[in-house]
């Protein structure tokens, strides 16, 4: 059986007065619809879930804990994206939070925006780099491609057997594009739009065994396929 993929989990803190009783903030914070209130004596829970793997297990998710001199936002960031991009979400829904509770507690405002700011520097630094890396490499395959073209110019003027070599090479190409194609047609995208064309054409079901016999792919790799779209909301599972 396919392992579970498991988010990264990360935890910041900022200082907080709070203006009620922990009893009476949680009472406003419940009346909101989308989240969930846990209240103690000492500290109140507020959870958001937003998406859950294939086991209804919590995925995506933050939690605002509140103590009397400290508040705490625990979140999951999923594997293979940009945890500032995420830190940056679950700051702006925590700032949201933090605005409909504006007279019931006083966050520490310098600390809590030099932190968002540096978030908001360190995402823009990211793009930025992308940006450079990509704009490298199209400069580079601009250079192969004429490179390409002088070469495919100096073959065409070559003797009949260059040509014939030529010609060779290039079936040897298709044959490695071809191979290339089927390893990309198994990649982890090409497998989740295969799942969901299965899905929509078999009633919103899909049996793994059959799916995995049909495309000769092992049921392990089908599960885990299936556990990443679930976790990351592209399927629900019925309950």
């Amino acid at each position: 059986m396919a392992e579970d993929i498991v988010p990264k989990v990360e935890e910041i803190s900022f200082p907080v007065r709070l203006a009620l009783p922990i009893a009476q903030i949680g009472t406003k914070v419940s009346k909101l619809p989308l989240f969930e209130t846990k209240i103690s004596e000492s500290e109140l829970i507020i959870s958001k879930v937003e998406s859950r793997n294939i086991h209804d297990k919590p995925f995506l998710f933050y939690l605002i804990t509140i103590k009397q001199e400290a508040v705490y936002i625990t979140y999951s960031i999923a594997p293979e994206t940009s945890d500032n991009l995420r830190r940056l979400t679950v700051l702006k829904n925590a700032m949201s939070l933090f605005a409909v509770l504006g007279d019931a507690m006083e966050i520490d405002e310098p600390k809590f925006f030099a932190y968002v700011e540096s978030t908001i520097d360190s995402v823009v630094a990211g793009l930025t780099q992308n940006y450079s890396t990509i704009f490298n490499r199209l400069e580079s395959l601009s250079s192969e491609h004429a490179e390409l073209k002088k070469l495919n110019a100096e073959l065409s003027m070559s003797n009949r057997n260059l040509t014939i070599q030529a010609s060779q090479a290039s079936e040897e190409l298709a044959k490695l594009r071809e191979r290339v194609a089927k390893l990309e047609a198994y990649s982890d995208q090409a497998l989740m739009v295969m799942a969901q064309d299965w899905i929509e054409s078999h009633n919103s079901q899909i049996d793994v065994n059959d799916f995995a016999k049909n495309y000769n792919v092992p049921v392990s790799r089908v599960e885990e396929i299936l556990d990443k779209m679930v976790s990351l909301g592209y399927i629900e599972l019925k309950k």
